[in-house]
């Protein structure tokens, strides 16, 4: 036999890929705190797509890829009159919710926004839910789409936990196509052996590189790519289910697979089972539409804006202290050449509020920026400093923080007082005060799409969690149709 022949025995499915299988499949959600925040991530992800149609950027990139197409129980895109087949619809849907960088976190050695792949189950649960009624059958409840959201979330977390995608160089929305996947897989009919098969395409699809997130590139693409991955995992469902095989070592094949190829040959690791975990734990961004290491940074600025806003042209240096990732991710000098360069500047999500009082979408396009000098010259003035305390407790499970510290100097040798925040209102331990804001918020952002009538009807029942669960999927995406 030549030295150099390859066996060419099939090997046993990644493990990997069997524990997400079985939990998609076997798992019994029991938690009704995860049950509640599901519904409460519910209202916030919706609200976040609904006010993102505000901006033109956005709305230019939805609807059918062939204008006119009519699809026969296509999948509705809150907002929009639009009924797409649920491959476009997981774009749209996804697309919208993440264009404004308002909706969900989780930060941990890898980051992300775990409700992104609402984008897959809202599109995967309207069409089957539609399909069904017209054959006669049961149509999918909301109970099943907050299941289906509260394990793509852990999915989605689990393996962010202590697998860093970032430090190599690719993308966070890879985890999102790959939970997408499992739960869309599923909830279309899929058997386990389906759902490894898909997951295993999933992987195979690699990762897009950072580079859109970092300076001296970072560009609205990021507002974009998390529709794409749920897109394509809508896809590569319905690939596996007409019969398209999977690649079962599709992470540890030696040379080939995706942990030599793109994780420098380290295999992930795990320290905790998949359960509800995350979605319990999940981080809403209730404040500011900004990169969430920012989070406290702004309220922060938002505190000292009376101390400082009739002083703006004295101050002599501004120093902020926080943690590595920050640093990592938004530390950020020199000209910001579009709105996703700017909300994923430390320095710019802090000048806004400290001179403004607030920040909110519409402080990130262009005309407000080029329009107020101000910003710059603040920019320009902050010192950015590492604390190992916010390092080291950022990754603690039993904290999570996403600390900030601020403190302004002047010229006259004053100085504001330290405003430092450890936890930001989005946070579990701030559950009991962050729940009503986000709830105004929720209003607010159904303000900007329906009537008063409508919007008092879905608020209403999107705080009712026994009648939400019981509600059919299609007849609650009618109510979200202008």
């Amino acid at each position: 036999m030549s030295e150099n022949v390859e066996v060419n025995t099939r090997p046993a499915p990644d493990q990997v890929l069997v524990d997400i299988a079985d939990y998609v499949c076997d798992y019994q959600i029991d938690s009704v705190e995860a049950y509640d925040t599901a519904r409460n991530c519910l209202m916030d992800t919706l609200g976040c797509g609904l006010l993102a149609l505000r901006f033109p950027e956005c709305t230019k990139l939805l609807g059918p890829q062939v204008e006119g197409t009519i699809v026969p129980h296509g999948a509705r895109v809150p907002g929009t009159q639009f009924q797409l087949d649920p491959v476009k619809a997981a774009w749209d849907i996804g697309c919208s919710i993440r264009w404004l960088d308002y909706n969900d976190t989780w930060l941990a050695a890898e980051w992300g926004h775990p409700s992104d792949n609402l984008g897959a189950i809202l599109a995967v649960a309207d069409y089957l839910s539609q399909r069904n009624v017209a054959a006669g059958k049961a149509p999918l409840l909301m109970r099943n789409v907050l299941t289906a959201m509260i394990k793509a979330h852990e999915i989605q977390g689990v393996i962010a936990l202590e697998n860093s995608f970032n430090r190599v160089g690719l993308c966070h929305v890879l985890l999102v196509r790959v939970a997408s996947t499992a739960v869309a897989t599923k909830m279309l009919g899929g058997n386990k052996e389906q759902i490894i098969d898909a997951l295993s395409q999933a992987w195979l699809d690699g990762s897009s590189l950072r580079t859109y997130r970092h300076s001296p590139n970072a560009g609205p693409r990021k507002s974009w790519a998390a529709g794409d991955a749920t897109s394509r995992a809508v896809r590569l469902a319905d690939l596996t289910l007409r019969g398209e095989i999977g690649y079962p070592s599709v992470l540890t094949a030696p040379t080939w697979g995706f942990y030599d190829v793109s994780f420098k040959g380290n295999s992930f690791k795990f320290t905790k089972p998949y359960e509800s975990y995350v979605m319990e734990n999940i981080l809403f961004k209730i404040s500011f539409p900004a990169e969430f290491h920012a989070q406290t940074a702004a309220e922060a600025a938002v505190q000292l804006h009376a101390q400082v806003k009739d002083r703006l042209n004295e101050i002599e240096k501004i120093v902020i202290h926080t943690h590595e990732s920050a640093i990592r991710i938004i530390n950020k000098v020199g000209p910001l050449n579009n709105p996703a360069d700017r909300d994923h500047c430390l320095q710019y999500m802090v000048a806004v509020p400290l001179a403004f009082g607030n920040l909110v979408a519409e402080h990130y396009e262009d005309n407000f920026h080029t329009t107020n000098p101000i910003i710059d010259e603040l920019r320009e003035k902050m010192e950015i400093h590492e604390n190992p305390r916010y390092t080291k407790e950022y990754l603690e499970p039993e904290k999570r923080s996403i600390a900030n510290s601020l403190q302004v100097y002047f010229r006259d040798g004053n100085c504001s007082e330290k405003v430092e925040i450890d936890y930001p209102v989005g946070h579990r331990r701030r559950r009991e005060e962050g729940i009503p804001l986000l709830e105004e918020k929720f209003r607010a952002n159904l303000a900007t799409r329906f009537p008063a009538g409508r919007c008092a009807r879905l608020f209403a029942l999107c705080k009712d969690q026994q009648r939400l669960e019981r509600m059919a999927v299609h007849e609650f995406m009618d109510l979200l149709v202008i």
